[in-house]
């Protein structure tokens, strides 16, 4: 008898995982309607409400983890539909705006956050690392924010897409250079392979990009099912940005390239 409870036990899906996404969506949508009414982005109720749920607060959400997984595959295709819509054409024209704009506006902040942290009494390299810190956004909340303005096509939209995505090819340099703030100097090999890698999968992606991912999505939809052609672009995204992880780079920055991959392609709609 024993036995055999365990076994149902055993058999029973665990719904401690259901009952959190519940509690997510639940608040998620009242939030979304309450920031609707006073004419505010519903991005923010939804970061509201990530923090109202979660440990540091009332701690509704018990498996954090798996939320987190999810949370993580929905910024994926965030940054996927935001590449789609940022056409490589158009990222080749603000190619120069990006390196220029981009580098200007992190070096900026971060030399303007390190010293006004360091006038209070800060060591130089702590300010520093919070000037890092400070120059970086959320390229999710501001393509969101972006998009509930309609402003993601507009000029100043994308020039803001361009910047986001310089700061997102900042976080390995910063990375690497994090430990000789600290003091503890670095290993000079670890850097070079970490650049090195992050090389690599510049030249692979472009590669890719103008060969192989074509005549892949050629052959898939030959076969004329919509199902193999969306698991092939899933598969694309994911992929995509899985490799850019293994390479030291954000898997947002690996979605985004793979939008921009498919977004000049006859296959973009």
């Amino acid at each position: 008898m024993a036995l055999l409870v365990l076994l149902l036990e055993k058999a029973m899906p665990d719904t401690a995982l259901l009952q959190d996404l519940l509690i997510v969506f639940g608040l998620g949508v009242a939030m979304v309607v309450i920031f609707h009414r006073f004419n505010l982005p519903s991005v923010l109720g939804f970061l509201i409400t990530g923090v109202v749920l979660g440990p540091h607060a009332l701690a509704l959400v018990g498996e954090t983890h798996a939320i987190e997984g999810l949370a993580e595959i929905g910024l994926v295709l965030l940054l996927f539909e935001a590449g789609i819509e940022f056409s490589v054409t158009t990222f080749m024209r603000l190619k120069k705006f990006l390196l220029i704009a981009g580098t200007a506006q992190v070096a900026l902040t971060i030399a303007a956050t390190a010293a006004l942290v360091n006038t209070i009494g800060m060591p130089l390299n702590a300010a520093i690392f919070i000037g890092m810190l400070v120059s970086l956004s959320s390229t999710a909340l501001v393509i969101r924010i972006l998009e509930y303005r309609g402003d993601l096509e507009s000029t100043h939209g994308r020039a803001a897409m361009s910047i986001l995505i310089f700061q997102d090819l900042c976080i390995v340099p910063m990375v690497l250079f994090t430990p000789y703030l600290a003091g503890n100097g670095g290993d000079l090999l670890v850097v070079a392979l970490t650049t090195g890698k992050a090389l690599l999968f510049v030249a692979l992606a472009g590669t890719a990009a103008r060969f192989l991912i074509p005549w892949l999505l050629n052959h898939v939809a030959r076969i004329k099912k919509r199902e193999a052609f969306v698991l092939s672009i899933i598969l694309l995204c994911l992929g995509t940005a899985f490799a850019t992880s293994h390479f030291g780079l954000s898997m947002a920055l690996g979605a985004f390239i793979a939008g921009l991959v498919i977004s000049d392609s006859k296959f973009s709609h």
